[in-house]
């Protein structure tokens, strides 16, 4: 392991403040020896990283060599300054297990697979028994007050607030209150009815 000094050993038994950044700096100089501690010491935690994103480990043990790879040829861009060593490592793991990730071929269903998709379409006897229930909430609406059907209309289908309401129909917040309630319980048991 390398001083830091850039030795081959740790000075006066005292660990660097970042073993992982002193190793880079080495692998920067064309150090194998530290490349190779560099790769005992962080290769099990980026090949876990690799592993959780490609669900492969296959594959996680081939993007950790393209990892490291990219390591030896790029340390001197390493800025101890920006981080510290093992996030470095850990973020260029990530972004090239990601990058393999978006790179594999979009899978396509198979005619097996397809029909085992559920149709979200209501069927036929769904649609007949959505369109009674349309039927009868339309003649429930045509019972109430023309402006208090279309009060309900805008608070729940449009989404307009009391004060809107109120506005459009010219009459106070209170009362649009007791349109909008008493409306809905005429709904309600014109309903159950």
């Amino acid at each position: 392991m390398p001083t830091a000094a850039g030795g081959g050993g740790v000075a006066d038994g005292v660990l660097p403040e970042d073993p992982i950044a002193e190793l880079i700096a080495a692998t920067a100089r064309a150090d194998r020896s530290a490349f190779r501690t560099l790769y005992d010491a962080a290769g099990a935690k980026l090949f876990g990283i690799c592993v959780r994103i490609l669900k492969d480990r296959s594959e996680a043990e081939d993007a950790v060599q393209e990892v490291f790879t990219r390591v030896w040829l790029n340390a001197r861009r390493f800025d101890r300054t920006r981080g510290r060593g093992m996030t470095w490592l850990i973020a260029i793991a990530r972004n090239h297990a990601i990058d393999r990730l978006r790179a594999r071929p979009a899978r396509t269903a198979g005619a097996e697979e397809a029909a085992e998709i559920p149709d979200r379409q209501p069927g036929p006897e769904a649609s007949a028994v959505a369109a009674g229930e349309a039927r009868r909430i339309a003649d429930c609406f045509a019972t109430l007050d023309e402006g208090r059907a279309d009060a309900i209309r805008g608070a729940y289908l449009s989404g307009l607030s009391y004060d809107d309401l109120s506005r459009r129909h010219g009459v106070p917040l209170n009362t649009m209150r007791s349109w909008l309630r008493r409306g809905l319980q005429s709904l309600k048991e014109c309903l159950e009815a």
